[in-house]
């Protein structure tokens, strides 16, 4: 399998370099080659260069069988523009559509909600990836001035509604789950949702195992805090399902824990972890590479290497269990140590 590997900046070097360290060990044990080929794309190339990626990156990327990014973000590129053209980019020209966040809590004491357990939060978040808020369409009028206009517009089509809608309802048919949320702001954007509630309306009686539930967004981000054990999937447009992912992350434990994949089912797809690049970490061994080695399975879960991914989730799941990771989830090990123990783990469960 050959898989296309953005390390990016900052504490994205550090951690990509644990996630494949990990990917490498699976390999091994399984017996499975992976194909790890290494992309300089970065804010370091971009300001040596001139160029954010080559002109044909992302026919270049086609050729994969995945993607995998650590983190883009650099202060001395202001306007982040290599880190749109890569990542941002890459979602939009390879139709990235599926952004798909599991939010799993590995440890009852890092969530920060009181006596919750394991099986509490334990759910999945489809975020529409290739439209709303996010395709840049506006501009500024007047800018820097007292009469200063800013317009940015929200894209719907059904297109995109449906197919990300009917992506949770498959994805909870063929995972056993029991409820799909569909969580939009239809009392208030009463055209561009109002898509989203026909959408839904459509699909859900195609699914009658399955119970279809709606909730405006303020209200499914109060409840997530309230009773996240209530919710199996939920389904939102790009900007909203931005916003909750993260709380999600909070409520699994922070960022340092959260993967993602960016999906077309099928077709070359990219996966990352959601934290920062955190500049001022970089090369000090102190950042999370949890994130990045729970996304690394994912990876390989899209690719086929179940054994290997459910190797990797039950690695890092001990690690966790037993304090060996970094500080921010209560262990005492640096970011290289964390990514060998995980290694380490898999070997040894498979003697």
């Amino acid at each position: 399998m050959r898989i296309a590997v953005i390390p990016g900046d900052g504490i994205g070097i550090d951690v990509t370099a644990e996630a494949m360290k990990v990917v490498r060990a699976a390999g091994d044990v399984f017996g499975r080659r992976f194909d790890l080929e290494m992309l300089p794309w970065s804010a370091d190339h971009y300001l040596q260069t001139g160029v954010t990626l080559p002109p044909d990156g992302y026919a270049t990327l086609r050729e994969f069988d995945a993607v995998y990014v650590g983190a883009l973000g650099d202060p001395r590129v202001p306007d982040n523009r290599h880190a749109r053209d890569i990542l941002l980019g890459t979602r939009f020209e390879l139709d990235l559509y599926v952004n798909y966040r599991p939010v799993r809590l590995l440890d009852e004491r890092l969530c920060p909600l009181k006596g919750r357990s394991a099986s509490d939060v334990d759910f999945v978040v489809f975020r529409e990836n290739t439209e709303g808020l996010y395709v840049g369409i506006g501009g500024r009028f007047k800018a820097g001035t007292e009469d200063e206009v800013a317009v940015q517009e929200e894209l719907n089509t059904y297109k995109g509604v449906h197919r990300i809608v009917r992506h949770a309802f498959e994805f909870a048919k063929a995972n056993g789950r029991a409820t799909v949320c569909m969580a939009d702001k239809s009392n208030a954007m009463t055209d561009g949702h109002a898509l989203w509630q026909r959408v839904f309306r459509e699909l859900a009686p195609l699914y009658p195992e399955i119970e279809a539930e709606h909730l405006y967004i303020d209200a499914l981000a109060l409840l997530m805090v309230q009773d996240p054990s209530q919710f199996d999937v939920i389904v939102t447009n790009n900007l909203f399902g931005d916003i909750i992912t993260d709380l999600g992350a909070a409520l699994q434990g922070g960022l340092g824990l959260a993967a993602s994949g960016n999906l077309h089912p099928g077709r070359t797809s990219m996966f990352e972890p959601v934290h920062g690049s955190a500049p001022p970490l970089a090369g000090k061994n102190v950042a999370n590479p949890m994130g990045a080695i729970l996304s690394a399975a994912l990876m390989l879960e899209y690719l086929g290497s179940k054994g290997e991914a459910a190797a990797i989730e039950a690695a890092v799941g001990r690690a966790v269990a037993t304090f060996h990771g970094t500080k921010d989830i209560g262990g005492t090990l640096g970011t290289r140590e964390t990514g060998d123990y995980v290694a380490g783990a898999i070997e040894k469960a498979k003697r």
